[in-house]
């Protein structure tokens, strides 16, 4: 598996991977121009939506409506480091969510990979190719 990186401009960089160009920029603030969310945005949405997946796939295999749930993703942060210390993520039922899937459907919000994968990262090799 690869994907390409690349810098179109200004404080922007796509990453393309799979026939899908992402898009990524910095906040105007950060002197980006904000036309795209941050790389670090994405990280964070990769979570949620992640785990949103794995719930819906739950609740389609057991035909429970969808249309009334959500997630919600709260981040805390080191107030020193600026790093995520925290992830809580909520998964929002109806009222008429079965009771007897309550658990199992929490069981299934944490097969997410991208889950999986943080509480076993992997190694990061940075090197230059040069020339």
């Amino acid at each position: 598996m690869e994907m390409e990186i690349r810098f179109p401009g200004g404080k922007k960089v796509d990453a393309h991977y799979g026939g899908f160009t992402i898009k990524t920029d910095q906040p105007v603030a950060e002197g980006g121009s904000g036309t795209a969310p941050a790389p670090f945005d994405l990280f964070l949405a990769s979570i949620g939506t992640c785990t949103g997946y794995y719930v819906l796939s739950f609740c389609k295999k057991n035909d429970i409506p969808t249309e009334k749930m959500s997630l919600t993703v709260n981040i805390q942060r080191n107030p020193v480091t600026h790093l995520v210390e925290n992830i809580r993520i909520d998964i929002h039922v109806p009222s008429e969510f079965p009771e007897k899937y309550k658990k199992a459907v929490v069981k299934a919000a944490g097969l997410c990979t991208v889950k999986r994968n943080l509480q076993n990262p992997p190694t990061i090799e940075i090197q230059l190719d040069c020339c």
